[in-house]
């Protein structure tokens, strides 16, 4: 079925083809091994290996590995999607294929720690020149002869600017260098960045794509030759997901639109509501007119994930703490984008340069709103000195 609206794509997309009486789910088709009954066949498919749609060996993916790359490459606009084990194996992989010995990433300040910790470690390591940029000057004046990539993501982690993705990436262009941002906050629904500039795009699939914190996915959306550059090495180092991952995947993103705009509208008003509360000095998130990047926000994207961030007035860190334990429809947890309510305290040197206050990180689930502001006020107590 031709599809023509994000609505269509999600429902009909990537679903098996075949006689009538088929499932409209993708088994679980576990195997490694592929056999070929001639040995032009198996030169063909050796030779095919690293292309979207080919079976050759297990790491190069299956039926239902290659139905979910066309779908997320459809959903992006991308020539192609590569997917890996993980968000982070997505951004590693991508960077490896663009960073070369003595080359110069710039790489922006407010990136997600892992990204920074693989830049500033293995990265730099290999000798290439790492340089932070303020994403809320962007990269003028900042871009080499080596210049490699430059790499950015809105809104910012943990503390939520919303740079101007446009921008950077007409200045990238200039010099022919390209552009890897980080959607995973948005996701497809609301931002198109391979739309507004960028070559690259990364995504946790582990959040809003699958969406229910069970499976671990990283995607690659790529347009032009670097899609096969970068696909390449993904296969080169022998990164994949699982079969079950793939198809919870799959799965995940049939909800997706549904789910984002929920997103959308619960955070929207727990963070407005929480904004004012006494208690609290600051509330990070773009859809506020106070976040750094706004007017991005509002121009880029055409919505907003329940992920922001709380800046409270100044307490003692037993009082902090003790808000935090009391806290009992919110779990603390490092990911988000499921189904759950969670909490996470935020203590990087970029975030206590915006306030004097301790940072707590939200993400709104599916439970009652209600419910949540009335836990947030029995735990609001306990901040009281």
């Amino acid at each position: 079925m031709k599809t023509t609206t994000l609505a269509d794509a999600l429902v009909h997309g990537g679903r098996p083809d075949g006689p009538d009486g088929r499932q409209v789910n993708w088994p679980v088709e576990l195997g490694s091994t592929v056999v070929f009954d001639t040995l032009e066949a198996f030169e063909a498919a050796r030779e095919a290996r690293y292309e979207n749609g080919t079976p050759y060996y297990g790491r190069y993916g299956n039926a239902a590995t290659f139905s979910l790359e066309d779908l997320l490459a459809e959903l992006d606009g991308a020539d192609g999607v590569t997917l890996t084990s993980s968000g982070v194996s997505a951004i590693t992989s991508t960077l490896l294929a663009l960073a070369t010995p003595g080359a110069h990433l710039l790489v922006a300040e407010n990136l997600y720690g892992n990204t920074r910790s693989f830049c500033d470690g293995i990265l730099a390591a290999m000798n290439v020149a790492i340089e932070p940029f303020d994403p809320m000057s962007g990269i003028n004046g900042k871009i080499r002869e080596n210049t490699c990539a430059v790499m950015a993501e809105a809104p910012g982690s943990g503390t939520f600017e919303v740079c101007d993705l446009p921008q950077i990436a007409r200045v990238a262009k200039e010099r022919a260098v390209p552009v890897v941002f980080d959607n995973t906050w948005a996701s497809p629904v609301f931002c198109k960045p391979l739309a507004l500039g960028a070559d690259v795009v990364v995504y946790s699939g582990s959040k809003h794509l699958c969406g229910h914190s069970d499976a671990m996915m990283g995607v690659i959306a790529a347009s032009g030759p670097i899609h096969a550059r970068i696909r390449k090495t993904v296969m080169l180092l022998g990164d994949k997901p699982g079969a079950q991952e793939v198809l919870l995947t799959l799965r995940g993103v049939r909800t997706l639109k549904m789910r984002m705009e929920h997103q959308d509208r619960a955070g929207k008003e727990m963070a407005l509501w929480l904004s004012q509360q006494p208690c609290v000095d600051r509330v990070l998130h773009p859809a506020l007119e106070s976040c750094p990047g706004h007017e991005n926000w509002k121009r880029d994207f055409s919505g907003a994930a329940a992920l922001f961030s709380v800046i409270f007035k100044p307490t003692a860190d037993r009082s902090f703490r003790s808000f935090v334990n009391a806290l009992q429809c919110f779990g603390i947890g490092v990911s988000w984008g499921g189904y759950e309510s969670l909490v996470l305290p935020m203590t990087s040197d970029r975030s206590r340069q915006l306030g004097e206050g301790p940072l707590l990180r939200f993400s709104i689930g599916f439970d009652d709103l209600e419910s949540l502001r009335t836990d947030l006020r029995q735990a609001f107590n306990l901040l009281q000195d």
